[in-house]
């Protein structure tokens, strides 16, 4: 997976959220969720616990979806049965889904705004804490933060990508 990859899934996804009507189709919104998958397995074993609980709950909304065509109807269905909060309701997981999402575009953003010899767990743990911290208890917290100190560097990440970070930023333009 390449950076642009990322930005292709994100604008894919963009373009799928931001239609005319709101009729999002859960079908075509879990499968451009779908291409975010890779980028926790580059990050484990540091978000292994974000990558579980993010492809688990893209896995159930693409489940649903030949029964429940539109993320709206999705969350009607759960609103009428009283089972928005229940855990593992279509609903809840939906935004375990959205929360991934933002760790994944607050750490790119980051990863672009930062030198490029700053360690990765600098801008893993800004977006750890920005978009997950306030959801998790002291406990995750700190094995969250103690996984960070196994990430590859920033350097070693890009080489993986085959990305420089002047490439990266040019593409973005």
């Amino acid at each position: 997976m390449k950076f642009k990859e990322i930005a292709d899934a994100f604008g894919e996804l963009a373009v799928i959220v931001n239609t005319p009507n709101s009729d999002v189709p859960v079908k075509l919104f879990s499968h451009a969720c779908s291409r975010f998958f890779l980028i926790f397995t580059v990050l484990k074993p540091a978000f292994k616990f974000a990558e579980n609980d993010y492809v688990s709950k893209v896995n159930d909304l693409a489940k649903a979806s030949p029964s429940t065509l539109t993320l709206e109807a999705m969350v009607d269905r759960d609103i009428e049965a009283k089972c928005v909060r229940k855990v593992g309701s279509h609903t809840r997981n939906l935004l375990r889904v959205k929360r991934g999402l933002e760790m994944i575009r607050v750490l790119c953003e980051e990863l672009l705004a930062t030198e490029a010899d700053s360690p990765l767990k600098d801008a893993a743990y800004k977006a750890y804490n920005q978009v997950f911290g306030p959801h998790h208890g002291w406990a995750i917290q700190l094995a969250a933060s103690t996984g960070f100190g196994s990430l590859l560097s920033k350097a070693e990440l890009f080489r993986m990508f085959n990305e420089t970070v002047t490439k990266i930023k040019c593409t973005r333009k």
